[in-house]
């Protein structure tokens, strides 16, 4: 398969993408009607293919990751109105891959250096946390509400909090669901800098334009060297959590939507 174009698959994504370029900076912008990106399915579907588009245009160099406005996406409960052990075996099997891809083809198909700026609050932030430099605004909350909502979590999230956290502090945040506020986040390592809302585009390219200082050769490989360590924790361990998250709602007879239903007001308040 040869190299993708510019062209083609900003067309192709823009209902959900807005990319721009210049200089071999590729700039992404996840939204919904020109507002902050709303999860759906084909959203989920769409990230895999979206990052091995990007990934096999050789005229990207850095990447910068984003929201629009001030979330950085919302999550739908509506998605579980069906329960998930009533999907027919052959969707769960997909959903089983999408949610792999999800992630895994951000790590795997991606070899430039990527930035991470998350604008806001909102669900599946671990998309700006597996970025080489993330950045996020003043006020922003972390947190995974999976095990609140009776779900084990397995889609990422916490394999990013042990990874960047450590284990005990990672299980804490995966059972109280606690939030992390922007200034935690930047004293546990989870993200680079906090910075005002306005200024983060700007410092994100600023950053990007150092990056692009080196030569060709370094910045790849540079890469590859920072993001080994999340290869080896997506090969290692991706996979097994999230069959245990997708296993326990197959079994599950009461259903997600119930559950976030009661706590629902927690995820209007932080965008979720």
């Amino acid at each position: 398969m040869g190299p993708t174009r510019f062209e083609e698959y900003s067309e192709k994504y823009k209902d959900l993408f807005l990319m721009t370029r210049s200089g071999g900076i590729l700039e992404v912008r996840m939204h919904t009607h020109g507002g902050p990106l709303q999860f759906d399915w084909p959203v989920q579907t769409a990230y895999g293919h979206v990052w091995s588009d990007i990934g096999r245009d050789p005229e990207n160099e850095v990447m910068i990751l984003t929201g629009t406005g001030e979330l950085w996406q919302i999550g739908n409960p509506e998605v579980w109105t069906t329960k998930f052990m009533d999907w027919p075996n052959s969707r769960k099997v997909e959903m089983y891959h999408e949610s792999l891809r999800m992630i895994e083809n951000m790590i795997y198909c991606i070899g430039i250096p990527t930035i991470g700026v998350i604008n806001g609050t909102g669900s599946h932030w671990q998309l700006g946390t597996l970025c080489d430099i993330t950045i996020c605004a003043e006020g922003t909350a972390f947190f995974d509400a999976h095990y609140l909502g009776g779900v084990p979590p397995g889609d990422g999230i916490v394999l990013a909090l042990q990874k960047i956290l450590g284990i005990k502090k990672a299980a804490f945040y995966a059972y109280t669901g606690m939030n992390i506020n922007a200034e935690t986040a930047l004293d546990l390592g989870l993200v680079s800098e906090v910075l005002p809302h306005e200024q983060l585009l700007p410092r994100a390219r600023e950053l990007a334009e150092m990056i692009m200082q080196a030569p060709r050769s370094t910045r790849h490989l540079a890469h590859s060297i920072v993001s080994h360590p999340w290869k080896e924790a997506l090969a290692n361990n991706q996979g097994f959590q999230l069959t245990h998250q997708l296993y326990d709602m197959a079994i599950d007879e009461e259903g997600i939507f119930e559950r976030l239903n009661r706590i629902k007001e927690r995820f209007q308040r932080n965008g979720r």
